[in-house]
């Protein structure tokens, strides 16, 4: 019998308006000054200056970093690591989407541990804990205001360095739909799918759960109920607050049952043509399950059914090909483009792109294993 680990960070404050009561939380652990970690959008928009506002309004104080790339780098993350030791700040919070809380991520574990993000590339690399992080969340997809994932671009070799570290979790993470009311229709597209396909590898995981199993399928149930009204109507507050808690328990399954292929791959992608993540896992997402429905049929039948299909009667293979068109209409009816020749990607750099895929840690739990040769086929079916 193995063990299992499941982690969390310890509080998670969730639903509509809930930012404020959040930072009442964070006056009481003490903190006395922030690094505010985001991107230019959002300062732009006010929404780091309204979270430093509150801050101050509670008795802190802070700083804005708003360089973050949507691939965050590793220059961003040591942009960020000067900025907060010239200010003496004693916390981190991020704002934003997966790149703003991964590049605090990398930065909040540079502070406690020394040395370059690179050196803490793999799995559980650190020795200490990072300087506590806030994750104040804009989007529904990522999740990761609540995992020990972290992505970083190594701009020197062009490829995203997966961080596996619970020392990376962070200590509070923030859930409130209203910030997620202005999200764009192709953001909203691209990171409910991100979502899904974190249910959908979690779920599938060769590290899976009786406890990660349950929170991936209702994961799968939200996004396919919630994710067409989100997109079509980003002022349905219900679908934005399901779709935030669909996002976060597809986080509570991959931060514990991990990933699989799809993410190997496009994590590749994103560090070789930066592109948008999500979209690359919705594009790769169907082609990976096929190669993997040999092997998890019947999980797979599950997931359609998790989706609404009637399946009964259906044998496990087909239960599986018709979860995977099931994901395919999904796609297709959010906008998402149809394949990744759409997305800039090129035929030519698959070899390249394949060998980085294998390295890649997410892999190491997809529940089919690929050679190289194969790699490049599911590359290749999806151009």
């Amino acid at each position: 019998m193995t063990t299992s680990t499941f982690f969390i960070p310890s509080e998670n404050i969730m639903g509509a308006g809930c930012l404020s009561d959040a930072v009442q939380v964070i006056r009481q652990k003490g903190f006395k000054k922030a690094l505010i970690v985001t991107d230019k959008p959002l300062k732009e928009l006010g929404v780091a200056g309204r979270v430093l506002s509150l801050l101050q309004g509670a008795g802190m104080d802070g700083v804005i970093y708003d360089g973050v790339k949507p691939n965050p780098t590793t220059a961003n993350v040591d942009a960020g690591l000067a900025l907060l030791k010239g200010d003496q700040c004693d916390f981190v919070i991020s704002l934003g989407g997966g790149s703003p809380h991964d590049c605090a991520k990398g930065i909040a574990l540079c502070a406690a541990n020394g040395g370059k993000i690179a050196d803490y590339e793999g799995v559980d690399q650190s020795a200490k804990p990072q300087l506590p992080l806030v994750s104040i969340n804009t989007t529904a997809g990522t999740a990761s205001e609540m995992t020990r994932f972290c992505i970083i671009t190594d701009e020197s070799r062009h490829v995203k360095m997966a961080i596996v570290d619970r020392h990376v979790t962070p200590i509070l993470s923030v859930n409130d739909p209203e910030l997620m009311a202005g999200m764009p229709k192709g953001l909203t597209a691209a990171t409910g799918m991100d979502a899904l396909t974190h249910a959908v590898e979690a779920y599938v995981s060769i590290a899976a759960t009786p406890i990660t199993d349950a929170c991936a399928l209702k994961a799968v149930r939200l996004i396919a109920d919630n994710l067409r009204s989100a997109v079509a109507n980003g002022a349905d507050m219900g679908a934005r607050e399901q779709m935030a808690y669909a996002q976060f328990l597809a986080g509570m399954a991959f931060n514990n049952a991990s990933l699989g292929y799809v993410h190997a791959m496009a994590h590749q992608l994103g560090g070789f043509y930066d592109l948008p993540h999500g979209v690359c896992n919705a594009v790769l997402l169907p082609h990976v399950q096929e190669f993997n429905a040999r092997d998890v049929a019947p999980r797979l039948k599950e997931v359609g059914e998790a989706m609404g299909l009637n399946l009964s009667g259906l044998t496990a293979e087909a239960g599986a090909k018709a979860a995977i068109q099931a994901i395919r209409q999904l796609s297709v009816d959010v906008g998402i483009p149809p394949n990744l020749t759409a997305l800039g990607a090129k035929a030519e750099d698959i070899p390249t792109l394949a060998a980085n895929a294998m390295k890649d840690a997410c892999g190491l739990t997809n529940p089919r294993r690929a050679s190289q040769a194969e790699i490049e086929g599911i590359f290749a079916a999806a151009m």
